[in-house]
């Protein structure tokens, strides 16, 4: 049984007339016969009962109408559900972030993609920074939102926004009044540090402190930015941090800019030639090249686009 002798019985049934049906099928008149014929002989029944003058369902083809009309309209169904995959418009995303990024702007965009592709899943996994690399590898994260802008043969990155490291400082802190520290000006600092194994971007800190000459005197460690600020705003130490997530908190901590730190020579006098690392807290979306859905393809397109007319 082909689909296309579905479709002519259902057309015929619809114009009980050959000629009406054949004009509407774009098809002449013995292939039409043809067809049908065909398939009452497969079905063993005959479907039309024809006069000279007329031509009317059996009821073998009144039996057979509402199944044949349940088969054109799954087949159409799956169309349609084909065409919506497809073109991004239906699908499932699986997006890994930290905790931090609840707090920054992109729930926001999660809230308008939803409202402009409702038929687009997007499954949220919370989860360290160091684990989101090994977890989009494996395959069971289709991106990730990461501050460590990785490209490599399987994994690929865009920027979506710049976001500099800055100081925060307790309440009331002898440095707070400056609008510029460098690292070198927190070597006798105690450090509220984001755990090394975290991820990457603690581990890059760290070795901006090491570079300026100093390893920081960790204090506490903590696995979120946010924990950071609540543990400085308690005095504990200052951190090194994001600035928009600084600014979450820029009630009860002070904040100062991150200027270069000249590197000690052998001697430990300072060089004006060479400068610190660019150390930055910049957000980047990550996703794997080997494959990519065209639902996540649909979602990172547009995010990245979105986070491009954000407010500097």
């Amino acid at each position: 049984m082909e689909l296309r002798q579905i479709r002519y019985f259902t057309v015929l049934a619809d114009e009980l007339s050959f000629t009406r049906a054949a004009k509407r099928l774009h098809v002449s008149q013995p292939p039409l016969s043809f067809q049908i014929a065909s398939l009452e002989a497969e079905l063993g029944a005959r479907l039309f009962d024809r006069t000279s003058r007329s031509v009317v369902l059996s009821e073998a083809g009144k039996a057979f109408l509402p199944h044949a009309q349940a088969v054109l309209a799954r087949l159409e169904e799956a169309r349609s559900h084909v065409t919506r995959v497809a073109s991004g418009l239906q699908g499932r995303v699986q997006l890994g972030l930290a905790g931090s990024h609840f707090l920054g702007p992109l729930p926001k965009f999660i809230q308008q993609f939803r409202l402009q592709r409702p038929a687009v899943e997007v499954v949220l996994h919370e989860m360290k920074p160091s684990d989101h690399l090994q977890a989009l590898r494996d395959g069971r994260l289709d991106l990730c939102v990461s501050r460590n802008p990785l490209n490599d043969m399987q994994v690929s990155a865009a920027l979506l926004w710049r976001d500099p490291v800055v100081v925060a400082l307790p309440p009331g802190h002898r440095l707070a009044s400056r609008r510029r520290l460098s690292l070198a000006d927190l070597r006798d600092e105690d450090f509220v540090f984001l755990r090394l194994d975290s991820s990457p971007f603690a581990a890059r800190l760290f070795e901006a402190c090491l570079w300026a000459g100093f390893a920081p005197r960790i204090a506490q460690h903590v696995v979120e930015v946010p924990a950071a600020l609540n543990l400085v705003a308690a005095g504990l130490g200052v951190a090194l941090v994001p600035a928009s997530m600084a600014q979450l908190r820029s009630d009860a901590v002070g904040i100062c800019r991150l200027g270069p730190t000249p590197q000690p020579d052998a001697k430990g006098a300072r060089t004006r030639a060479a400068k610190a690392p660019d150390i930055n807290g910049d957000v980047y979306v990550l996703w794997r090249t080997d494959h990519v859905a065209p639902a996540v393809a649909e979602f990172t397109k547009l995010l990245v686009e979105w986070a491009g007319g954000l407010p500097a």
